[in-house]
């Protein structure tokens, strides 16, 4: 019996007690290649021998100290390390202990800056449907995923969402890629009309749509008439990158790919790669300098902000991906497992779309590919293809409600960026094996 209040009570669970390199090991003995990174978290595997020293040092060093109190070297050393690195604009980095808090945290300081800048009627913040961006109410309530909001909707926030930018199931018959993407992204302008440009403070989204809707990228152009559309009105353009970010997609801003720079960017999963809870808020400079010269105070905080373990573990996590040249990897190793689902699945009428970018990929499920009609969803595709994958010894992250909140199955890969070839070939097979099984059960 557990006395732990599991995420599903009736779940049995194996017990992980090592790791080694991209697996994790069970009191069994029995191995699991960790092919979603847990949830797109441990970009390093398991096991990485620097990131380890790095946490025992600062321990036997110096635990915590209150951020009321002190500053630490390793939280300015990291800030310093992700300024230098960040998309133009960003001056500052506020620390959190993950996405959630790091999404909290940008809503709530885009409806202060309006206040320090002069502008109390701007608090509104609109959204996508299809995403998700944590599980806190404010987070929840800008978070399109229907699924996890359902039990909460009386108590959420009043947060109007438009349409994603979702090519496989919505571009139309004859329109361009670049036709689909200025159309959706005018829903945007729609929607800041509607409500009163006066009143909306920020405009929130995920660079590649992460679990909700299982690595959706945009099409080309549509984040820059985002963005185009944001400083016509004067909004703040929120990137949420706790999923897709940290050299995710290829390049260590997932925002780098589409040539933007917002005002804020959430990140947080591969930031830390599992070996500490860590979460951050990039901030423009423009923001700060708004608090700086006005209030000086942001109204919130978290007692385990810029904790030095964890901003010692990130930092050794920040640096091992440069300095062993990881994003190269994640590109090389992204390519050849793209191309091998194509190859091993591509032909599997049940196979709608393989997308992505880098080493964050997403298979889409479909009960008829030439319609792209998705399963019942009482078959529960989705969970079949995740148990059959783990007696295989593969850990991958499948999900329902791909279309809509209830309709649609897709797979989601995030991998550690320290896989081989031998690794994508596991992948590949076991997961192949299982998502073909799974589908004859339920036909």
């Amino acid at each position: 019996m557990t006395r732990v209040f599991h995420r599903h009570t009736k779940a049995v669970l194996p017990v992980a007690v090592a790791g080694d390199g991209p697996y994790l090991i069970d009191s069994t003995g029995k191995r699991y290649l960790d092919a979603s990174g847990g949830a797109a978290v441990s970009c390093l595997g398991h096991s990485d021998a620097d990131v380890r020293r790095a946490i025992v040092s600062q321990v036997e060093t110096m635990a915590f100290a209150h951020t009321g109190f002190f500053t630490n070297e390793p939280m300015e050393r990291l800030a310093d390390m992700l300024v230098e690195a960040a998309p133009e604009g960003i001056g500052r980095v506020y620390f959190v202990s993950g996405g959630s808090e790091a999404v909290e945290t940008a809503l709530k300081m885009a409806r202060q800056y309006f206040l320090e800048a002069g502008q109390p009627e701007r608090s509104r913040i609109i959204a996508r449907r299809q995403s998700y961006h944590g599980n806190t109410i404010g987070a929840l309530s800008a978070g399109g995923n229907e699924w996890r909001r359902a039990q909460f909707r009386p108590i959420l926030l009043d947060v109007p969402h438009i349409a994603p930018c979702y090519e496989y199931r919505d571009r139309r018959d004859g329109e361009s890629a670049e036709e689909y993407g200025r159309r959706v992204a005018d829903e945007l302008e729609a929607e800041i009309l509607r409500c009163g440009p006066e009143t909306v403070a920020a405009f929130i989204a995920e660079p590649v749509v992460g679990a909700t809707a299982g690595a959706v990228p945009p099409v080309p152009g549509y984040f820059k008439r985002i963005r185009e559309i944001c400083d016509k009105y004067g909004i703040l353009l929120i990137l949420d990158e706790v999923m897709c970010g940290m050299g995710r997609t290829g390049t260590l801003f997932a925002c780098e790919q589409d040539g933007i720079a917002p005002d804020l960017i959430t990140i947080a999963k591969g930031l830390g790669a599992g070996y500490q809870p860590i979460g951050a808020l990039l901030v423009s400079e423009k923001i700060y300098q708004a608090f700086a010269q006005g209030s000086g105070f942001f109204q919130h905080g978290h007692t385990y902000m810029g904790h030095a373990t964890a901003c010692a573990a990130a930092l050794a996590v920040q640096k091992a991906i440069v300095e062993r040249d990881l994003l190269s990897n994640v590109r090389a190793r992204g390519a050849q497992l793209r191309a091998a689902l194509g190859e091993r699945l591509g032909g599997l009428d049940a196979v709608g779309d393989i997308r992505g970018r880098g080493l964050f990929l997403g298979i889409e499920l479909v009960a008829d590919r030439a319609t792209k009609q998705p399963f019942d969803p009482a078959l529960r595709l989705n969970a079949r293809i995740k148990a059959l994958a783990m007696e295989r010894g593969l850990m991958c992250y499948p999900m329902g409600g791909t279309i809509d909140g209830r309709l649609g199955d897709h797979v989601l890969l995030a991998p550690p960026f320290i896989i081989g070839d031998d690794h994508v070939d596991e992948i590949v097979g076991k997961l192949g094996d299982a998502i073909e099984t799974a589908v004859a059960e339920v036909r």
